[in-house]
């Protein structure tokens, strides 16, 4: 009976579509603490303010729709970048009824924008922030506004399919860190919030989905590669309950000074 229950957990949690980053499939399957701060209801209330606003590695799109859906006003001029085409698609889809212009550049690669550009820059998880290239395309008195993964997060799943990881991964994404290489940019941290909030898979086939969906956290991951540490999983939630991890969260407010005033 639980070998054929696995085997059919598995095989749903391998069909699932894994564009964009609507999480809506994991419910009852799957859930995970939210973060005090809000974000991307705090987020809408930035695009009110805001002039011309730049969302970093949007992925579907769903996050910024939601901000811009819920803000009291939109900036005249509204962009974001995304690197993975199927994510780039679906994000123009579902912004365009916003007026955003979305932008295909790579993660890594330099913002297509002009200096100064933007008073706001915005992203919610980016891979990595890409410091010196969002404090050349904010304009002076603009403001960086973000929420990152933080270090170790769900790193109890991660773990039980990689075994430990060296110490340098297990610190890699720390927020003071990432304050340091802003600075050293040239914005000003005005706020960094951290928190590390529950997680739960009820069943394997969340955990195959999340995997798939969220490469990096086991890469190249397939059920063929860790079909053991996947039965192995499965038959500890049979028996004990929903596993549970833990994620990690920071939230970033910087600005890039004003321009030094002249006589």
């Amino acid at each position: 009976m639980t070998t054929r229950r696995f085997e059919e957990l598995v095989a749903e949690g391998a069909a699932v579509p894994t564009e964009g980053w609507d999480f809506s499939w994991f419910e009852g399957r799957a859930s995970e603490a939210r973060p005090s701060w809000g974000y991307a209801t705090a987020l809408a209330g930035r695009l009110a303010a805001a002039e011309a606003a730049l969302d970093v590695q949007t992925g579907g799109g769903e996050v910024l729709d939601f901000a811009l859906a819920r803000a009291s006003r939109k900036p005249a001029r509204l962009a974001a970048t995304e690197g993975w085409p199927p994510n780039a698609e679906k994000a123009a889809a579902l912004l365009g009824r916003h007026g955003v212009e979305v932008v295909a550049a790579a993660e890594d690669a330099p913002l297509p924008f002009a200096d100064g550009t933007f008073d706001l820059v915005s992203s919610r998880h980016p891979v990595r922030p890409h410091w010196t290239e969002i404090a050349r395309v904010l304009a002076p008195g603009g403001s960086y506004f973000a929420q990152h993964v933080g270090p170790r997060s769900v790193f109890e799943l991660v773990e039980h399919f990689l075994g430990p990881l060296p110490e340098e991964v297990r610190t890699a994404r720390d927020p003071e860190r990432e304050r340091a290489d802003a600075e050293a940019a040239g914005l000003e941290v005005v706020a960094l919030r951290a928190e590390r909030l529950r997680v739960e898979f009820y069943d394997i086939a969340a955990v195959v989905h999340f995997l798939r969906k969220v490469v990096w956290m086991v890469p190249g991951f397939t059920v063929e590669a860790y079909e053991p540490q996947l039965r192995a999983l499965h038959e500890r939630i049979e028996a004990e309950g929903p596993f549970v991890a833990h994620s990690s969260r920071h939230l970033f407010d910087a600005r890039k000074p004003p321009a030094a005033r002249h006589a």
